[in-house]
Order: structure tokens, then C-alpha cells, then sequence
């Protein structure tokens, strides 16, 4: 008598927090990486501005009299406003253009982001004809072949190549300000609705910015193209064949954790300190659905805000 076997089911929670880890520990193996690949190419980068914040742009004078120069891209206005107007674009062309007509150009877009990720993380370690073999290997595959583990490593990869990359340019405390107002964002997104509507937009066009979560092991495999992917938004919590986990909610933990490293506390110590708080400020976003919303979408940014202010201030504290 034959007996089908029940799929092996896994808890979405370990798999969000487990790559989420990964990501981190990624973080910190390009960032100890960086100077020294930079320093092997004679390649000049400026480092993080001397003081904590800088607003604007231009000349500042720090206390001890030295007047310094501070980028556009360490600023954490222009920042905040580049972010503010690439929600607002996003949102325009999600309402006025039909999904039908994005798909291809948006595909194309996270195509190219995330053969970008795989070529920055690769040609730290690799010669930089087999970085770019490699980032048209994941680009081509990701847009022909979207299979959901395939889409996470690629995401994963992206996003930390991001976090390494532009943590060496802001401070730890403007990259602190910087998830704090997300963190508001996120919060007034997600209650007002407006989040769930851009994901259910983008699940559509097979191009979401978010780790996708499927219920039963044997779905890692399935396409990011399946009716189920594209409808998670729309589907009951209890119903649910995946599960989702922001793109912001890796990428900007994984950058405050690089701009710890190449703050004046340089090194491990205080990245992993961060890493450790970002963490824990997810698993307080996946307690907050579990135990308070039952399930409903969360906010997971302002946990993580939360929890990596602590982790700084205690950094601060012993460095």
C-alpha cells in the first residue's frame, strides 16, 4: 500500500532570520576586505566625514579648528531626499503604468542591480574577467530562470555588496538617522496601507525587492513567476505559501553594520556588536506578527531601529 509522502514543512521565521545572518556575516567579510583590495589597486576613496552628522553638503569646521570638505554622499540631507523622491517615483509609476507594460522594464532594472551586487562582491576576491562573467552569469539566469532560492542568494548578495559599499562613506550616526526615518516611513507605509500596495504591484511584475519565504522545503525551487508569488499580498496569513521579508529590512542593517567597521572604532568587535543588534531587532519584528498582529504585515524596521540604537550606544560606550 502506497503512502504519499506529507512535504517537509519549515518555519519561515528560522529561514528570514538565518539569512538575514548570512547577509551579516557577508557584510563583514567584504568589509575587512575592501581596504585592502582598494590599497592592491591604488585606488583612492574617501573615507567617512570626522564629524558624527553632517546636514549638508560643503565646507565644515570641526573643533579642533580643521576645516574639512563633506560630499554630497556623505550628507545626510541629500540622502534623505535622494530616498524621498525615489519612494515618490516609484509610486507614481507603479499607479500610472500598467503592470503588464513594467514587468519587462523592471525585470531588466532588478536585473542589471543584482548583476551589479554579484560583481562588486566578486571582484574583491576574484580577477575581474571572471567578476564580470559572473555578474552577467546571475543577471541572465535571475531574468530567464527567477527561482526562489536563486532570486534570495541574488537579493542577499546585492544588498550586502550596497551595505559594504556606501558604509564606508557615512557615519554610523547619520546611517543611524537613516534607518530611523525609514523606520517612521515604514510604519506610516505599513498602517496607512500604502506598503501593501506597492508589494502587491511589485509581486506582480515577478520583481520584488524582498526575500521570498516559501512554506515547504521542496518550493525553493519554484518560480518567483507563480501565481502563489504574485499573489502573497492578496492571500490570508493562514493561506499563505510564502512568506515575505523587505528588502530595506537587510540592506540597511547590513549598511550601518560596514559603517560601524570603517567608523573611528574600526574593526570586527563593533560590527559584529551591530550585527548581533540588527538581528535581534528582526526577531522582534517576526515576535510583534506572531504574539500582537497574528500575522497581519509588520514594520520590521523600527524593531531593527530600535535594537541597533542600543547596539550603538553600547558601542559607543567601550569605543
Amino acid at each position: 500500500m502506497e503512502t504519499s509522502k506529507k512535504p517537509r514543512h519549515i518555519n519561515p521565521v528560522v529561514w528570514g532570520l538565518l539569512l538575514f545572518v548570512i547577509a551579516q556575516v557577508l557584510t563583514l567579510l567584504m568589509v575587512n576586505r575592501i581596504d585592502p583590495f582598494l590599497a592592491e589597486k591604488n585606488i583612492y576613496v574617501p573615507t567617512q566625514p570626522p564629524q558624527d552628522v553632517t546636514i549638508w553638503p560643503g565646507e565644515t569646521t570641526l573643533p579642533s579648528g580643521e576645516v574639512v570638505d563633506v560630499p554630497v554622499y556623505s550628507s545626510l540631507g541629500p540622502i534623505l531626499i535622494y530616498f524621498a523622491v525615489v519612494v515618490a517615483i516609484v509610486g507614481l509609476v507603479l499607479a500610472l503604468i500598467p503592470v503588464r507594460m513594467l514587468k519587462t522594464v523592471l525585470r531588466g532594472v532588478f536585473a542589471l542591480v543584482f548583476g551589479w551586487g554579484s560583481f562588486i562582491m566578486a571582484a574583491l576576491w576574484l580577477p575581474f574577467q571572471f567578476a564580470i562573467a559572473i555578474a552577467l552569469a546571475v543577471s541572465l539566469i535571475w531574468f530567464f530562470i527567477p527561482r526562489v532560492w536563486f532570486h534570495n542568494a541574488a537579493l542577499v548578495i546585492s544588498f550586502v555588496s550596497l551595505g559594504a559599499v556606501f558604509g564606508r562613506f557615512i557615519t554610523p550616526w547619520t546611517g543611524m538617522i537613516i534607518i530611523g526615518a525609514l523606520a517612521i516611513y515604514d510604519y506610516l507605509a505599513v498602517r496607512s496601507g500604502f506598503m501593501v500596495w506597492m508589494a502587491d504591484k511589485m509581486t506582480q511584475t515577478a520583481a520584488l525587492p524582498a526575500l521570498v519565504i516559501p512554506r515547504y522545503a521542496g518550493e525553493w525551487g519554484d518560480s518567483i513567476k507563480e501565481k502563489g508569488v504574485q499573489t502573497i499580498v492578496q492571500t490570508e496569513p493562514t493561506d499563505r505559501k510564502y512568506s515575505i521579508v523587505g528588502g530595506g529590512d537587510i540592506s540597511f542593517p547590513c549598511l550601518l553594520t560596514a559603517s560601524v567597521y570603517f567608523s573611528q572604532a574600526q574593526g570586527l568587535a563593533p560590527g559584529i556588536i551591530m550585527a548581533i543588534a540588527g538581528t535581534a531587532g528582526l526577531g522582534g519584528a517576526y515576535l510583534i506578527q506572531k504574539f500582537i498582529v497574528k500575522g497581519k504585515p509588520v514594520p520590521a524596521l523600527p524593531p531593527i531601529a530600535i535594537c541597533t540604537l542600543i547596539g550603538l550606544f553600547i558601542i559607543r560606550s567601550i569605543w
